[in-house]
């Protein structure tokens, strides 16, 4: 009777002990798989990095993407740069080391980071929705009400607003106390493994969730649903096909770009999860984290003609540059030789 009530101390304590790192699990399996995707990871890294820069550079020095479409596009491209360093390097060394520790305060900043990330890219899209629907449905008040000074006050209010809800949830979630398992079998420190894992009354998140997601999703969803209602009203009302299908062609790019965003985020947090797998959770945070961050460049870049001509000027730029540097070079030579 005596050892029975040790043991149940001893486990009581250990219970309760608090906890200050975490064991993130990432994907168990064999280490060929892991390499494998270690090596697919790397490569769509690699190339949502490159994605997004090419097109903030671009958007940055080329006089004909100077506009608020491209403007909003370029602050979207470092939403997605800010979400994949964020989540991708530290997936890396949980692949190689199947699983990988994180401190607390590590594992609370990406969290922060990407919470920002995710509601910067909700309210972006929603601007950019807005945008749309101003230069299709008010062509005429467009440059008055798109100028520059106007798109700059919006992005700057939009990465606040992002920035103080994380904020707000971040510090919520840094004051529960851990205890007990500290594994969380996931991918990185998203809020439902940590709350899973908490001992605190997790009521106030929640609470906190839920009023926060008004202005961080559906306010900005309402705003999408609402401008693209407008914009297909104002499409149909064209005479003229083409006229119709230039007008579409506009925010095509963006229609494409916001039905995989939510599709993929609504699939991980929204849908109905009873009988969703620990494997198939995991699946749908890649799709939002590290695939839809490679998939946005590559859509503006192939459907947008701007872009395409932008990066054709910049090559032919840039070669132009190295041939001179390269004449140059010859002609000292040929200088000092002779």
């Amino acid at each position: 009777m005596c050892l029975y009530d040790e043991e149940e101390t001893l486990m009581i304590v250990t219970n309760l002990t608090e906890v200050t790192e975490f064991f993130i699990l990432g994907f168990q399996s064999c280490q060929l798989l892991r390499k494998v995707l270690f090596l697919l990871f790397l490569l769509v890294f690699g190339a949502t990095i490159w994605g997004n820069v090419l097109i903030v550079l671009l958007v940055s020095i080329t006089k004909i993407l100077h506009t608020p479409m491209y403007f909003f596009i370029s602050q979207l491209s470092i939403s997605d740069i800010l979400l994949s360093t964020d989540i991708v390097p530290n997936l890396f060394h949980i692949l190689l080391n199947n699983g990988a520790t994180m401190t607390f305060i590590s594992c609370i900043t990406q969290f922060y980071f990407f919470c920002a990330s995710e509601a910067s890219e909700c309210l972006l899209l929603a601007l950019m929705s807005y945008d749309r629907y101003v230069a299709i449905c008010t062509p005429l008040l467009y440059v008055s009400i798109m100028t520059n000074d106007s798109c700059a006050k919006l992005a700057a209010m939009c990465w606040l607003l992002d920035s103080s809800i994380s904020c707000v949830v971040t510090l919520t979630l840094s004051t529960l106390k851990y205890c007990g398992s500290n594994i969380i079998d996931h991918l990185f420190c998203d809020l439902v493994p940590l709350l899973e894992l908490s001992c605190s009354d997790i009521f106030i998140i929640y609470l906190e969730i839920y009023v926060l997601g008004i202005p961080t999703v559906v306010l900005p969803t309402t705003i999408i649903v609402v401008s693209y209602t407008c914009i297909i009203s104002s499409i149909l009302r064209i005479p003229s096909s083409t006229g119709r299908q230039k007008a579409f062609s506009t925010c095509s790019s963006h229609l494409i770009v916001v039905s995989i965003f939510y599709w993929t985020l609504f699939g991980a947090y929204v849908f109905p999860t009873k009988g969703r797998t620990v494997t198939i959770s995991k699946i749908l945070s890649l799709l939002y984290t590290v695939f839809t961050p490679l998939i946005n460049p590559i859509i503006y870049s192939l459907r947008n003609k701007d872009i395409k001509k932008s990066v054709q000027e910049t090559l032919h730029n840039l070669l132009l540059v190295l041939i001179e540097l390269f004449e140059s070079n010859i002609s000292i030579f040929s200088n000092r030789i002779f």
